[in-house]
């Protein structure tokens, strides 16, 4: 399985939080992002997204099929993304646009079995492989879009 976690790009400070738009800074960024993916994704990647407008705004730039899930959301914990993905026994690949502090903590768990407070940078991705075979999870990619 592959786990995609995709921190939503640069998004509009103010409130209410949920409906908070990308800077077209963000745009720029969430645009960069979808090109590297599409060139690497499977064809039938599943995309889950938080309900918040800057996540949804992110995933647009890469497809106009996502599911939109409550279990991304702002408030989302982190053991809830990974069984929304289903992390780490599922099949195929599947991205998951989300946030911060959220997003860091999928990662630490996922490879420490431990929710640690790391950080992701706004529209940056980390790319998982679980191996079953192995029984182990290979981080494939880390990538910010000031990078591509």
């Amino acid at each position: 399985m592959d786990l995609i976690l995709w921190r939503h790009a640069d998004a509009e400070s103010g409130m209410p939080d949920d409906e908070r738009r990308l800077t077209a800074k963000g745009l720029k960024q969430a645009e960069r992002m979808a090109e590297w993916l599409t060139e690497r994704l499977p064809k039938n990647a599943v995309v889950l997204v938080s309900p918040a407008r800057r996540a949804q705004e992110t995933a647009r730039a890469l497809t106009k099929k996502f599911d939109t899930r409550s279990e991304i959301g702002t408030a989302a914990a982190p053991q809830a993304v990974l069984d929304a993905a289903g992390w780490p026994h599922g099949e195929g690949a599947v991205v998951v646009v989300g946030h911060q502090p959220t997003l860091g903590q999928v990662v630490a768990l996922a490879l420490t079995g431990k929710p640690g407070e790391w950080s992701i940078r706004k529209g940056a991705i980390w790319w998982l492989e679980r191996r079953e075979r192995d029984k182990e999870t290979v981080v494939r990619a880390v990538i910010s879009p000031d990078l591509l």
